[in-house]
């Protein structure tokens, strides 16, 4: 372990799945930007660093407790020591990680380009730190409506990331609905020229019919229904006005 200084962090909290730790170029301007004074860096095997990035369970610890209190930020010039925070690193990628005082990766950040750079030169000479991997990383993760699989996100930009999770929030509500009327109207939105074939198709048919058709990634059509499916109900929508009002994707 290595104590490193002046780290610019783009906190993302509650993020489960690594796809929405956005890279450096995805970052905006009414992001959540700070600067650490100081917080260690580990080296740790690849299955921990994935369990990190892809999980909001709990930590070893054995990690926690060798970064315990090690990471300072200073606000309103005093300096304020944060409990779990540190760097993980397997050599080829990094992390950042809060836990905010609990044990799990509450928060966590990309590096700039230069500092992530600089931090794969450290870890090179840096010992891969040993820890007991927690049953969860052992077992395959499961994704399903409200955590899409990160193969579902590929090529997106952060927008278009954000617009498909959202589209597939207002999916499982219209599942939760079991509306068999309103579900072929929204299979026939997406696929016009099957209206006859959609007369006759049961709740779940028409529902599988229509996620397996929207699973591909993001186009026009995707945008377009969203925003009609989203429309009324106040909290979508707000989440729909966020994201197509950002500047940056």
């Amino acid at each position: 372990m290595e104590i490193v200084s002046d780290i610019w962090v783009n906190w993302f909290e509650g993020e489960e799945n690594s796809y929405n730790v956005c890279e450096f170029y995805e970052w905006r301007k009414h992001d959540f930007i700070e600067l650490l004074d100081q917080t260690p860096l580990i080296r740790v095997e690849k299955p921990l660093l994935n369990y990190i990035e892809n999980n909001l369970q709990d930590l070893p610890q054995e990690l926690l407790k060798d970064v315990r209190n090690r990471s300072v930020i200073c606000k309103n010039n005093q300096r304020e020591i944060i409990e779990y925070c540190f760097i993980a690193t397997d050599g080829e990628r990094c992390i950042v990680a809060d836990t905010l005082g609990y044990t799990i990766p509450v928060r966590k950040s990309r590096l700039i380009p230069r500092q992530e750079s600089l931090i794969l030169q450290k870890a090179e000479k840096l010992e891969t730190a040993s820890y007991p991997l927690p049953d969860a990383a052992i077992r395959k993760k499961e994704y399903h409506m409200l955590s899409l699989d990160p193969k579902w996100m590929i090529g997106l930009t952060r927008k278009e990331r954000q617009l498909k999770q959202l589209l597939f929030m207002a999916l499982d509500q219209l599942h939760a609905s079991k509306n068999v009327e309103e579900m072929r109207y929204w299979y026939t939105e997406w696929y016009p020229t099957r209206y006859l074939q959609s007369r006759t198709l049961r709740f779940e048919e028409a529902w599988q019919g229509l996620v397996e058709g929207m699973i591909p990634g993001w186009s026009a059509k995707h945008s377009d229904l969203c925003e009609r499916m989203v429309k009324g109900q106040a909290y979508f929508e707000k989440l729909w006005e966020l994201e197509k009002g950002s500047k940056v994707n």
